[in-house]
């Protein structure tokens, strides 16, 4: 399993969407959970983008 590489972490928060952003800072619940929802979902597309494909004769197992 490959570690996510920290400064590549950092990168994706901090081109985050702005109001995710803030918005996991907010008093409300429901803003605060729609916030980090999109933050995770922003940081899970971009490390996936980030990752090589596998070569077309390399097989593809689950972690």
């Amino acid at each position: 399993m490959e570690l996510i590489d920290p400064q590549q972490l950092a990168e994706v928060i901090l081109n985050a969407p702005s109001w995710a952003l803030l918005g996991v800072g907010m008093s409300d619940r429901h803003t605060r959970q729609r916030a980090a929802q999109e933050l995770a979902a922003t940081i899970i597309k971009q490390v996936s983008l980030a990752q090589p494909e596998p070569e077309d004769g390399q097989l593809r197992l689950p972690v």
